[in-house]
């Protein structure tokens, strides 16, 4: 590990001066990048922060406070696997490559630059949430995020300097001028042009959308280009605090919430100024079903030309018995005539289906967790998962209406309903406008409820944020 470097890696970067070179050039514009994009406040605090100073698996981290415009972001691969080999598709068994495969270059790049332009559009979409922080803690693990998400953008410019040329560096600069929400240069994915402007949002974002990036890099760590699987190997081990920052902080809504039920005679969490059960709902329906959207087409013949060629797998990709998928089908519900019906599709055409499968069981395990601190409060209330049919705008459903439970129904049901199952404008106010921010040593906002615990052993009464 450099880590004293101009830009702290663990690839040797000195000893190619070329890339070195390029990758600094690129440096001072993705720094002119953090300064317009990034969080809006705080650029001259002390933050407590984590910054990676090895990729082993304990004690990769090192906590400290510091200012972030001078984090150390850096590129980090995991550490090589001897004799690694390709391990499905077309080139199952050969030799994990090293360098890109000429017939497989665009369709290589694409996938990084997908990849890598989620990382600045999220620093983009939560700009300026520290605004209305609920407590230092919270403030500090959004800037956490955030800076994180910044070292995966420099994890994929890295790849997309070090091995694709031109192109590569021209793809890096576009990631910098492209902006989420923007009407002409908006982020790739739709997600990743959704406002996020009430932490509700953000802790949904990260719950929900983290989870999607956790199953998209564990279906690259499977690639047999080896820079990009040890690449994305080491972004899961920073990804995981990203998840925890969602799905801790909704429980922490959903907790307070029913501490207000218990408190009020009617039972009326919003005359307290909480987020009440049935809005948390929405917004939860909203963050899922358009985090189930990145997935992708439940048919895709680009899913099965990166699973033949070996360059994105599926999870895990040891668990599963036959790594060729050439014979086996996968059955999902399609539409015919207006009712739901059975298609049986190609194993190989049906791989973001498959990866989809994987990330709404894992959803559900987090959804139970909020279901048992409901019950621990004595609270007659159940969060579900919509069906992954509803509010869809890419794939099979997109363009049609279907009910919570994956039903199809008409414009006009769908349109009465809407507002029942997702967030309003009068939601969103609400939520901005009880959102007030609390920077007080050890205080929080009355919306949501303490964590459980501070960050690397710390008390929620430290100085996460220094003044």
């Amino acid at each position: 590990m450099n880590l004293y470097e101009k830009i702290p890696n663990n690839v040797n970067l000195s000893e190619n001066k070329r890339l070195q070179r390029a990758l600094e050039k690129w440096q001072p514009n993705y720094i002119k990048w953090w300064n317009e994009a990034g969080p809006a406040k705080f650029e001259t605090n002390d933050i407590y922060l984590r910054t990676a100073i090895s990729v082993d698996s304990k004690g990769w981290a090192n906590f400290d406070h510091v200012k972030m415009p001078d984090y150390r972001w850096g590129i980090f691969l995991s550490p090589p696997e001897q004799d690694r080999t390709v391990g499905f598709g077309d080139h199952m068994g050969d030799k994990a490559w090293q360098e890109v495969p000429g017939e497989y270059r665009n369709m290589l790049r694409r996938i990084i630059v997908t990849q890598g332009d989620t990382e600045p559009a999220s620093v983009e979409q939560q700009r300026k949430l520290s605004e209305t922080a609920p407590s230092l803690y919270d403030c500090r693990n959004l800037f956490q995020v955030n800076v994180e998400e910044g070292r995966h953008l420099w994890a994929m410019v890295y790849l997309l300097h070090g091995y694709f040329g031109r192109d590569g560096r021209e793809e890096a600069e576009e990631m910098l001028e492209r902006r989420s929400g923007d009407m002409d240069k908006p982020r790739i994915l739709s997600t990743f042009n959704e406002p996020i402007e009430d932490w509700l949002s953000f802790f949904m974002f990260t719950t929900f959308t983290d989870r999607d990036g956790k199953y998209q890099l564990l279906a690259l760590a499977e690639s047999g280009f080896d820079p990009l699987s040890r690449t994305t190997r080491f972004m899961l081990t920073e990804e995981a605090h990203h998840m925890f920052v969602g799905e801790t902080g909704v429980g922490r809504v959903i907790q307070r919430a029913c501490e207000m039920m218990k408190e009020d005679p009617n039972e009326d969490v919003r005359a307290q100024g909480g987020v009440d059960l049935p809005t948390i709902q929405k917004y939860l329906n909203f963050w899922f079903s358009s985090s189930v959207d990145l997935f992708g087409g439940e048919i895709s013949s680009n899913a099965a030309d990166y699973f033949a060629s070996g360059l994105k797998g599926r999870d895990k990709e040891e668990k599963y018995e036959d790594h060729l998928a050439l014979d086996g089908t996968y059955s999902m519900d399609v539409i015919n005539g207006g009712k739901l019906d059975t298609k049986s599709v190609p194993m190989r055409n049906a791989m973001n289906e498959i990866l989809r499968d994987a990330y709404i069981a894992d959803n559900q395990k987090a959804v139970d967790r909020w279901n048992k601190t409901v019950k621990k409060q004595g609270v007659d209330f159940t969060f579900t998962l919509p069906n992954r049919r509803f509010n869809r705008k890419v794939g099979l459903y997109s363009g049609l209406h279907f009910d919570l439970d994956g039903n199809p129904i008409t414009d006009l049901e769908f349109n009465a309903r809407r507002f029942d199952w997702l967030p309003s404008d009068d939601d969103g106010v609400y939520l901005r406008r009880i959102q007030q921010a609390v920077f007080e040593r050890g205080k929080i906002a009355n919306w949501i409820a303490p964590p459980a615990r501070g960050i690397n052993g710390q008390e929620f009464d430290f100085e996460y944020v220094k003044a």
